[in-house]
């Protein structure tokens, strides 16, 4: 099997990375307080979505715009299972997988 070069199109990763990052100002300010075990599980995941974008903030600057386009969507997944487990009080159906 031939390897196929990967190129990733810079305005759909700007596009990603826009919304990965609204998605994450969002699930800060939404944290299903509800029960304290929650609270602890949903700053666990928010971590993980923060280092995640991170990671691909640190790639799409070294030029490596495969592992950024890999890591934004990496963080915007551990948002998107917050969302649906119930970690986060949110309800734009655009930016989140609603419970």
């Amino acid at each position: 099997m031939k390897d196929k070069k990967i190129e990733i199109d810079k305005a759909k990763l700007r596009k990603y990375f826009t919304i990965t990052e609204k998605a994450l100002k969002i699930a800060k300010k939404a944290i299903n307080k509800k029960y304290k075990k929650k609270e602890k599980e949903a700053l666990a995941v928010l971590d993980m979505a923060q280092r995640y974008f991170d990671d691909a903030l640190f790639f799409k600057k070294q030029g490596d715009l495969v592992n950024a386009f890999a890591a934004v969507n990496y963080a915007h997944g551990w948002l998107d299972a917050g969302s649906k487990l119930g970690l986060f009080k949110v309800k734009n159906t655009k930016l989140f997988v609603i419970k």
